[in-house]
């Protein structure tokens, strides 16, 4: 059965996007899902659990991590999206290469999501375009998270001259207005302001997120991902959680969520989807009677 994805687009509830990545290194759960069955399970448990959407990614975005080689993330994507896509699964990938996308979308993956958001490579967009059926994750992107040596992001990367929400915003719209000029329909584009990218603490964050309505207003849908990103290990800090765990993030993280499906976020990127799951429900259910 064909998966509507004119309707996953165009949604008018928050969707729960899972994470499910194919790394040795990422911060939170690297290496864990690295051996094909294992990702299988992983993703089939967060559909289970009530995830609308399965990211897959083969390439940590972490600070200070390493680039895969073409050849091992193509191999990690291909091996999970065959996996998958059997199951019934709407499959998001995580990747700034065309040659990933292109092949990814040829086993019948419906999203990229681009963290570089058409920056890194420039033939992730007209690979896109070439796929009329499939969606874009055009995410907010001014280089790697943080400089080669270490986890602090460049300063020149890091710093908002017109504050953060304005210079994203007018960043983000201009990223857009490219991926566009590549043949992209509109139709076919969200947007991702990329929190934690080129943003390292929680006054970076914490204003795009109550942003939410302004990028709202540009017609694009609009995905948020806080999962476990360090601005959210350091708000709990500030709040007095002396030692923050994964647990206690992810906790936050379905606050964030509840906060963000009130606001009308287009869907959730994380990494526990059955608290996330909850707390969409209940953000979808307040604006449902908000709206009434």
């Amino acid at each position: 059965m064909a998966i509507d994805m004119k309707a996953i687009h165009d949604s008018t509830h928050t969707l729960v996007m899972g994470v499910l990545n194919i790394t040795e290194d990422s911060s939170s759960d690297g290496g864990l899902w690295l051996d094909p069955a294992k990702a299988k399970a992983h993703g089939e448990a967060m559909m289970k659990a009530g995830a609308d959407i399965i990211d897959i990614g083969a390439e940590s975005t972490r600070p200070g991590a390493k680039r895969v080689s073409e050849e091992d993330e193509q191999t990690r994507v291909l091996g999970a999206v065959d996996a998958l896509i059997s199951e019934g699964a709407v499959l998001s990938i995580d990747t700034t290469r065309a040659s990933v996308a292109r092949m990814a979308l040829e086993h019948g993956a419906q999203i990229i999501n681009d963290v570089s958001g058409g920056r890194l490579d420039r033939e992730v967009p007209h690979v896109v375009a070439e796929h009329a059926e499939s969606l874009y994750i055009v995410q907010h992107w001014r280089g790697w998270l943080a400089g080669s040596a270490g986890d602090v992001p460049d300063a020149d990367t890091s710093v908002y001259a017109n504050g953060v929400v304005d210079d994203v915003y007018d960043e983000l719209m201009k990223q857009v207005d490219d991926v566009l000029q590549a043949g992209v329909s509109p139709s076919q584009i969200i947007i991702d302001p990329g929190l934690g990218f080129s943003k390292p603490s929680v006054e970076h964050n914490f204003p795009l997120m109550t942003a939410l309505e302004r990028f709202n207003a540009t017609g694009y849908p609009v995905l948020i991902g806080a999962s476990r990103k360090r601005f959210v290990g350091a708000a709990l800090a500030d709040a007095g959680i002396d030692t923050p765990n994964m647990d206690s993030k992810d906790n936050a993280t379905a606050a964030i969520s509840a906060l963000c499906a009130e606001h009308g976020a287009w869907a959730v990127r994380v990494h526990d989807v059955e608290k996330s799951r909850d707390a969409v429900l209940i953000g979808n259910a307040w604006r449902a009677f908000a709206n009434d």
